[in-house]
């Protein structure tokens, strides 16, 4: 016989930042997608310039890019420092984990027919899967900063001259990695938005999957902050 204890996975501000990076990110793709090639114009008589629709598509682009980066940075800041649960701890490639990481990839291709792994808190496989995420995040913030500075052809800001230099500093190097032509920068940032949609849509399935599969309520755990875990009765 078997029963399940409770067990807190997010805390009320890890579970408000994952919704804040939800939100962006939705911004960011449909701004995103409208810059690249608008889709739509307007729904009244006046032409989108007039109305500045794509002024306002670029302006929500980059400040839900803005939240969505210093969000990423709190999330990078937790999996080192966080006093509820170090997630680096994880993706160190050490005998356990990499045992780990293949239990859970077996346990997802045999459909839960082999589970030998603690799915009390995060496993190699999830935080793995994380890591790359938020390496794709910080590819889309420095390559967008290098699309925006090329914008900035006179080196000159609201904020001065400072902003431009430094930017180019930072993201230059991204333009020779790419192919050596801003256009390459621009296909590179666009390419890789897709990547995170594809990431998203797994990450979506993925969480549904375990809790099908494993009936420990894990889709519950953005909401509520908390699983369920089965244990044995001699156990509890």
């Amino acid at each position: 016989m078997s029963n399940y204890k409770k067990v807190e996975r997010m805390t009320g501000f890890m579970r408000f930042n994952h919704w804040v990076i939800v939100l962006c990110m939705i911004a960011a793709i449909v701004t995103g997608l409208y810059i690249g090639h608008p889709y739509y114009q307007t729904f009244i008589a006046d032409t989108a310039v007039d109305k500045y629709v794509m002024a306002w598509n670029r302006w929500v682009h980059f400040i839900a890019a803005i939240i969505f980066d210093v969000s990423s940075v709190v999330v990078g800041y937790l999996y080192f420092f966080s006093r509820f649960e170090k997630p680096y701890k994880k993706i160190i490639p050490n005998k356990t984990n990499i045992v780990e990481f293949f239990e859970v990839l077996l346990n997802l291709i045999t459909f839960n027919r082999r589970k030998k792994f603690d799915s009390t808190h995060s496993d190699s496989f999830n935080i793995v899967f994380f890591t790359v995420f938020h390496l794709l995040l910080a590819w889309m913030l420095l390559t967008g900063l290098q699309l925006y500075v090329h914008a900035l052809a006179s080196g000159l800001s609201s904020i001065g001259t400072w902003w431009a230099t430094m930017l180019h500093f930072m993201t230059d190097w991204t333009v020779i990695v790419t192919g050596g032509t801003n256009i390459d920068v621009r296909y590179s940032h666009h390419l890789t938005m897709y990547w995170i949609i594809a990431w998203i849509i797994f990450h979506i399935y993925y969480q549904i999957w375990r809790t099908i599969f494993w009936k420990e309520a894990d889709i519950s755990i953005v909401v509520g902050g908390s699983k369920y875990v089965k244990v044995d009765e001699k156990e509890s």
